[in-house]
């Protein structure tokens, strides 16, 4: 059996201009037992030769190439080569601290029943004296409902999975661009398996007008797609409302369209009023937010809403 505690994965098309510093937090990592998997996903930039140098000067670092496949299967790709105890998947375009896998390899050895973990991200804009949000983290383990509405860990560059619970979870799904990686979360807890958080910033999400997450139409139908397959276990307006209040909150982050973040908002009051106003007046801030940002330029919305 390996002795390796972690395996990392990253999935790259297309990262040249952020693969560099993404690697590098990795290798400036306190826990130094760790293999890094980089899957380059057809990228037609010089992706895969900036990985190739990096990996030239650190043998942890095991770069794999495939025709472009889309991130599930490079993400798959990726686990089919993994020896680590736990396994964290990270985007080509976000960072971690330099604790993240320490943290999580503690919380994991103190929490033997939990299957997956993440923490708090905290989401950066090209802006540096923009304010800043970070995430919440629940104190219990996430409910179906919780991942399906509006996913608290954010994004896949924050989860870390035991690698004995794959098995059971199974592969993430090809062929979806968006909300693959809350399908598999989500699949993962209606089979039973704890998903918990811990309550400190290890991840920052760089916000980016021109990645998959900006395209906010895309993110909303591969959510419906993810929520019709499990509309069983949730009260599917309450999900989606709460959905639609997460969306516009994501168009004000990233400098969308102004009309974009209140549209996302009728439509989430028009679902379920009430499940869009609820959590720490959340759905007035946001419904406050949409209705600023009509007579707002695009650079001061980001400001001020990043």
């Amino acid at each position: 059996m390996t002795n390796l505690k972690f395996s990392v994965i990253i999935p790259v098309f297309n990262a040249a201009s952020t693969l560099e510093s993404t690697i590098a937090s990795v290798l400036q990592q306190t826990e130094k037992s760790f293999e890094l998997i980089i899957v380059d996903d057809g990228s037609t930039d010089n992706s895969l030769r900036k990985a190739l140098a990096m990996a030239s000067k650190d043998t942890r670092i095991k770069v794999k190439s495939q025709q472009n496949m889309g991130v599930a299967a490079a993400r798959n790709f990726g686990l089919t080569c993994a020896h680590g105890k736990l396994i964290a998947f990270l985007d080509a375009d976000d960072l971690w601290l330099p604790n993240k896998l320490a943290r999580h390899w503690s919380w994991h050895r103190s929490f033997p029943d939990i299957a997956i973990s993440f923490a708090q991200v905290e989401f950066i804009s090209n802006f540096p004296e923009a304010s800043r949000a970070v995430s919440t983290v629940p104190p219990m383990n996430l409910s179906v409902a919780e991942l399906v509405a509006e996913n608290p860990t954010c994004t896949s560059s924050n989860i870390v999975l035991r690698s004995d619970c794959l098995e059971k979870i199974g592969l993430f799904r090809e062929g979806m661009s968006y909300a693959e990686d809350q399908e598999w979360l989500v699949r993962a807890r209606a089979k039973g398996l704890n998903i918990r958080g811990i309550n400190c910033h290890l991840v920052d999400y760089r916000m980016s007008g021109d990645g998959l997450s900006a395209n906010l139409e895309k993110m909303y139908a591969g959510w419906r797609l993810l929520a019709s397959s499990y509309e069983t276990h949730f009260d599917r307006s309450a999900a989606e409302a709460q959905y639609c209040r997460y969306l516009a909150r994501r168009a004000l982050r990233t400098g969308a369209r102004a009309n974009t973040a209140l549209g996302f908002s009728l439509r989430g009051l028009r679902l379920n009023i009430r499940a869009f106003f609820s959590g720490r007046n959340r759905g007035l801030a946001t419904l406050t937010g949409a209705i600023a940002a009509q007579f707002l330029p695009r650079e001061t919305r980001i400001r001020f809403f990043a």
